[in-house]
């Protein structure tokens, strides 16, 4: 698959050639160890220039959870943990829009701040990675777009298998909307990740191919996809291997798998992409195993666990980018890392040899 003329990020697949590739870990896990309540979440306990003051403050519905909104009223906490991973070693960090949609903000009625946090976000982004970017080592902004709350091609009501929550137009829209705010905000790349329902990511990738078109712009993306069981299939039935026949009309610069399942058992899967997409690279950010309520981050993989399991997806030659998901920490990024260091890509046939 020939590698698109990239503008931004120009440089990155021949690091993806040459090297594995750090992303960042979960920013949700991070955001819960800063123990912040309602008042927190409107902005209380931050004072500087960039903050909300008391934007927020009278807001007539309960925001806290809604993590996105740290982005516009605790920047201060979003910047530290970007700053954090980027200290571990990622060369990576995804943006703070992970639910930065209209369709996602729509349960916080804050549906029209969507492309507010998205742009804040990967302004926060980019002034981290810019702050920790080194010329032999590059940091990159990674665009996150979340699968949304609600599903285009699955029932959500078990008596009516024809009945829909979402539109395809709608989710079209929406990310749309996230695209332009990102890239404006200063993404180097674009992660749509965490998916379930294919329709909803082909809404997606459509979207940006759209913006693309519309703006000149053409920024590397990666696709994420997320297996939900032992079936190895998505949620909207899809195996590994239709699910990346699906997506890669979009020409990706890497296809993968995040989330679900934990390292251990998302071998066999990240081994199955291996096999069909040859000519991509290939990504791979597991939860830090299964949940697990008792831990410290709600999962049960130690960091010393987690990157001895991704080192060997490395040595096996199966990945070109490693990093975390739920429950990782900057101490597992940084983990994966060191234990990557001197193990090669996953080699593919690679345009710049042709």
């Amino acid at each position: 698959m020939k590698t698109p003329a990239y503008t931004r990020a120009a440089q990155l697949p021949d690091i993806l050639a040459q090297r594995i590739v750090i992303l960042d870990g979960a920013m949700g896990t991070m955001i819960q160890r800063f123990k912040l309540g309602e008042a927190q979440y409107r902005g209380e306990g931050y004072t500087g220039p960039d903050g909300a003051g008391d934007r927020f403050k009278d807001f007539a519905y309960d925001v806290k959870g809604n993590n996105e909104l740290l982005s516009i009223t605790r920047p201060d906490v979003i910047r530290d943990i970007h700053e954090r991973y980027l200290a571990a070693g990622a060369d990576l960090i995804e943006t703070n829009t992970f639910g930065a949609t209209t369709v996602a903000q729509e349960d916080y009625h804050m549906a029209e701040l969507a492309r507010e946090m998205n742009l804040r976000s990967a302004q926060l982004a980019r002034a981290a990675c810019d702050k920790y970017s080194t010329p032999d080592k590059p940091r990159f902004v990674a665009g996150a777009l979340g699968p949304t709350p609600k599903t285009a091609s699955i029932s959500p009501d078990v008596n009516d298998p024809g009945a829909r929550n979402i539109d395809f137009e709608t989710l079209r829209a929406a990310y749309y909307e996230q695209t332009e705010a990102l890239v404006e905000g200063g993404a180097d790349v674009l992660l749509v990740e965490t998916i379930f329902d294919t329709l909803n990511a082909k809404a997606a990738l459509f979207a940006i191919d759209e913006y693309f078109e519309n703006s000149g712009q053409r920024l590397p993306l990666i696709i994420s996809g997320t297996v939900t069981d032992a079936s190895g299939r998505i949620l909207s039935g899809q195996t590994v291997t239709a699910f990346w026949h699906s997506v890669r009309h979009s020409r990706p610069l890497a296809i993968g798998l995040n989330c679900a399942l934990g390292a251990t058992l998302m071998r066999p899967y990240i081994q199955e992409l291996n096999r069909v997409a040859e000519d991509t690279f290939i990504s791979c950010y597991p939860n830090a195993g299964l949940p697990n309520p008792m831990s410290d981050t709600g999962f049960d993989e130690t960091p010393e666990i987690t990157s001895r399991l991704v080192h060997e997806f490395a040595a096996e030659g199966l990945v070109n980018i490693l990093g975390g998901c739920c429950g990782t920490t900057p101490d597992h990024i940084g983990a994966i890392a060191k234990a990557v260091a001197d193990v090669p890509t996953r080699k593919m046939f690679y345009p710049g040899e042709a």
